[in-house]
C-alpha cells in the first residue's frame, strides 16, 4: 500500500496570523519572504517531518514551487513536490484547489490540511472515491498537536484496513 498523501498549505498552516499576540519566539519567527513578512511556526516543521513518517506529503499552497524555496530550509524539510494551480489562488478560500487536488490524489488516500475549507471542499471530500480527510485549522494557530496525532491515527486505520483485506 502506498502512503496517503497530505496536501498541506502554508498560510494559516505554517505561516500564522491573524493573532492578538505574537506567538512565543521558541515556537515562530518573523521571516522576510518574497518581501513579505511572515510568522512561520516551527513546530509546524517538528510536525511536519513526523507526519512525513506516514505520509507522502505535498505543498497544496498558492506558494506553489516557491514553497520550496523557503520553507526546507526554515523548517528542515525536505524540498516537497508540489500542485500546481495555475494562477487560480484566491485569498480567503480553498475551493479554487479543489481541481488539481482532485488530478493530483486520484486513486489515493489523501488528507488535506487548510484554514479556508469551505462547504465545496467537504463535499468534494464527501463525493471522493478514495478515503479523504480535511484537516481544519486556525490561521493564528496553524499545525498544531491534535491535528498531528489525528492524522497518524487515520493513516494508521488506513493502512491497518489495507493489511485486513
Amino acid at each position: 500500500m502506498s502512503r496517503p498523501i497530505l496536501a498541506v498549505d502554508v498560510d494559516g498552516v505554517i505561516s500564522l496570523f491573524g493573532f492578538d499576540q505574537p506567538p512565543d519566539r521558541a515556537t515562530a519567527k518573523f521571516e522576510m519572504i518574497d518581501g513579505m513578512v511572515h510568522c512561520i511556526s516551527f513546530v509546524a516543521g517538528e510536525r511536519l517531518r513526523r507526519l512525513a513518517e506516514h505520509f507522502e506529503l505535498v505543498w497544496a499552497t498558492g506558494w506553489e514551487g516557491r514553497a520550496n524555496d523557503y520553507l526546507p530550509m526554515l523548517l528542515g524539510l525536505p524540498q516537497l513536490p508540489y500542485v500546481s494551480f495555475d494562477g487560480a489562488a484566491r485569498f480567503g478560500s480553498a475551493h479554487w484547489k479543489l481541481g488539481p487536488l482532485d488530478a493530483w490524489g486520484k486513486g489515493r488516500s489523501l488528507a488535506w490540511i487548510d484554514d479556508n475549507f469551505d462547504e465545496s471542499c467537504y463535499e468534494w471530500a464527501q463525493e471522493r472515491t478514495e478515503p479523504t480527510l480535511l484537516v481544519p485549522t486556525e490561521s493564528h494557530l496553524g499545525l498544531e498537536e491534535a491535528h498531528t496525532e489525528a492524522l497518524i491515527a487515520w493513516a494508521g486505520g488506513l493502512e491497518r484496513e489495507a493489511r485486513n483485506r
